[in-house]
C-alpha cells in the first residue's frame, strides 16, 4: 500500500497502536500455566474492544486471533487449549488485524522465566536485526540490500536466517507486495519508495534455517528443532527515518 492521504496515514497509525497495544497486554500477560488459547482469548477480547478484527482470520480463516509459537514453533502456531506455556519457554506472538479496511501486523519473542543466556542472546540479536532494517528503510533503498544486511550479520552473530520468512506490504490486505527478505535475493528487484507501507520482520534461527509445515496444515516448525526469534513492525516509508506505526510506549519490539 502507499500513503495517499491524510485519512491513509491516520487509519493505518490507527489500525498499528491496535496491533502494538494488543502484542504488548499479551506479553505482559504471558506467564508459565497458562494455556496458549487463553493467551489468544486476551488478544481476542482486546481486539474486540477495540473494534478490529483478527487479520489471520479475515484473511485466511486461521484457527486462532493471534499467531502464538513456542520454541521450535517458528511461526503461524495455533493457540490451544492443550499447549501450555512453560517455564524456560521462548514464545513468540505475531498480532495482526483490519480496522476500516487498513491493516497492521507486528510481533516480539520473549522467554519465559527463567532465561538461559543462548536465549537472551538470539533475542537481542533478533531484535537489533530489526533495528538494522529500520535504519536502512528509506526511499531509494533496494529491498534486498535490507536481506543482504540482515544476513550478513546474523551470520556474523553464529545464525541463520529463516528465508521463508520475511516482511512484506501492508495496508489494503494483510499481504502485500514488495517483499522484504532475510536474505540477498539478487532476483528481488524492488526499490522502496516514500509512502510505502510494508513489515519489516527479521526471523533468527540457532539451527540450520530451515522449515517445514506442521501435522496441523499451520504451524511452521524448524526441521532440527532448533530455536528462532521474530520481531516486526508495520512502517510507513518517509524520508531518512519510517514511521513505526506499531511502536507503542513500553512495548516489546
Amino acid at each position: 500500500m502507499r500513503i495517499e492521504s491524510d485519512r491513509d496515514l491516520h487509519g493505518m497509525k490507527r489500525i498499528g497502536a491496535i496491533c502494538g497495544e494488543t502484542l504488548k497486554l499479551m506479553l505482559d500477560r504471558a506467564e508459565a500455566g497458562m494455556s496458549t488459547r487463553d493467551l489468544d482469548d486476551i488478544g481476542r477480547d482486546f481486539l474486540t474492544k477495540m473494534g478490529a478484527l483478527s487479520a489471520p482470520i479475515q484473511a485466511y480463516e486461521f484457527p486462532g486471533y493471534t499467531c502464538i509459537s513456542l520454541n521450535d514453533e517458528a511461526a503461524h502456531g495455533i493457540p490451544r487449549k492443550d499447549r501450555l506455556i512453560k517455564p524456560g519457554d521462548l514464545l513468540n506472538v505475531d498480532v495482526s488485524a483490519v480496522l476500516e479496511g487498513y491493516w497492521g501486523d507486528t510481533g516480539a519473542t520473549i522467554i519465559v522465566p527463567p532465561a538461559r543466556p543462548e536465549l537472551v542472546k538470539l533475542c537481542e540479536t533478533t531484535r537489533r536485526a530489526l533495528e538494522l532494517c529500520v535504519e536502512m528503510a528509506r526511499p531509494g533503498q533496494r529491498a534486498n540490500a535490507i536481506g543482504r544486511a540482515v544476513e550478513k550479520f546474523a551470520r556474523r552473530r553464529g545464525y541463520r536466517t529463516l528465508r521463508e520468512l520475511g516482511g512484506h506490504g501492508v495496508g489494503r490486505h494483510i499481504h502485500e507486495a514488495p517483499s522484504i527478505p532475510n536474505f540477498y535475493n539478487k532476483r528481488n528487484k524492488d526499490v522502496l519508495e516514500d509512502g510505502m507501507a510494508l513489515t519489516l520482520e527479521p526471523f533468527l534461527n540457532a539451527g540450520r534455517g530451515r522449515i517445514k509445515t506442521g501435522e496441523d496444515g499451520w504451524t511452521l516448525r524448524t526441521v532440527d528443532g532448533s530455536l528462532s526469534a521474530q520481531y516486526e513492525h508495520t512502517v510507513i516509508i518517509n524520508g531518512e527515518r519510517p514511521i513505526l506505526v506499531t511502536e507503542v510506549e513500553g512495548g516489546y519490539v
